[in-house]
């Protein structure tokens, strides 16, 4: 038997209260995500933060009707059940989880919840045969459903055009600072600076595998020094950037991808075919630093071209020069 699923219930066995128990949990759990959902966005995005503290509003008031149900029909004890204790039931995924992906992803988890509670009410309503406690679960099914429309009108009261256009152009910033930037930095870095080794080693002694260990090497070693640096250089508290760890992510495996995509192609044994592929896959890259200079720095695109291309060519040509020398 598999540890912790032996005892789960199947949702069938059930009892009434016991439904009512896990109704009841299940709301305090959901108003419990929104609140935190809020506190999340609140200094960012006040405005989507006064939706979700309208939302977990809305569960505190289902709870209620539920416990007050409860009580009449039951008594004051209510049955300790939770998701966890029920076999198949839907389950939340851990707010940490959700915080780190943004603020359209948060929305999306939360209509996620009001759907799948939907479901659950509708599945109870129809296991239950006293007629309060069926319309009342079946009252709730309703207005999980309607909760999109809810979520409409909150939204509509509290995120104007204006503060639409401002969260989302903060959304954006955070994005570009968090994740655009680090990586732009990591993926410059593993393309232009391991030009010079990775090419010395290769015309200097024209072995396709040495030229690939040491690109390997320089590649994933610039890619853990850049990962640490980035994130011991900023906590992202005074800044804004955002976690460390994710910068920190972002930097350092865009490091070992900008490295490794020149050293690849000396798996290849024939030395000049390796080296050619190679010298285009650089010049690919150099094109995708520009690309992403133009789209998120809003650098001009030729002068991000000028500058990129012209510093790889020269790191390129010192390795070349060395190597062949």
């Amino acid at each position: 038997m598999i540890p912790g699923f032996a005892s789960r219930r199947q949702f069938k066995d059930l009892s009434e209260q016991e439904i009512l128990a896990l109704a009841i949990s299940s709301e305090e759990d959901d108003a419990h995500i929104y609140r935190s959902y809020a506190e999340i966005l609140r200094t960012e995005f006040p405005g989507s933060a006064a939706v979700f503290d309208g939302m977990a509003a809305e569960e505190n008031e289902h709870r209620r009707r539920l416990i007050d149900l409860h009580a009449h029909r039951f008594g004051a004890h209510i049955p300790l059940i939770r998701r966890e204790h029920v076999s198949g039931f839907y389950a939340r995924r851990p707010v940490w989880l959700i915080e780190n992906l943004g603020l359209d992803r948060i929305r999306d988890e939360a209509a996620q919840m009001e759907h799948d509670a939907q479901r659950f009410y509708e599945t109870a309503a129809a296991h239950t045969t006293d007629a309060d406690t069926r319309k009342l679960l079946g009252d709730l099914a309703e207005a999980e459903a309607g909760h999109g429309a809810k979520a409409d009108a909150l939204t509509q009261e509290h995120l104007g055009p204006q503060v639409r256009s401002d969260e989302a152009a903060a959304a954006h910033r955070q994005f570009v600072l968090t994740w655009a930037q680090p990586g732009l930095a990591g993926l410059m870095d593993g393309s232009v600076s391991t030009l010079a080794p990775i090419f010395a080693v290769a015309f200097a002694t024209q072995d396709t595998w040495t030229t690939f260990l040491v690109g390997l090497a320089a590649s994933v070693g610039a890619g853990i020094s850049m990962g640490f640096t980035e994130a011991a250089s900023d906590d992202g508290q005074i800044s804004g950037r955002g976690s460390p760890y994710k910068r920190g992510f972002a930097s350092g495996i865009m490091t070992m991808v900008g490295g490794l995509g020149h050293a690849m192609p000396y798996l290849i044994p024939n030395f000049w075919t390796a080296t050619t592929i190679a010298i285009m896959v650089v010049f690919a890259e150099l094109w995708a630093i520009a690309w992403i200079q133009n789209k998120y720095m809003d650098t001009p695109f030729w002068r991000a071209t000028f500058q990129v291309v012209l510093g790889g060519a020269l790191v390129f040509a010192a390795g070349a020069l060395i190597g062949s020398g």
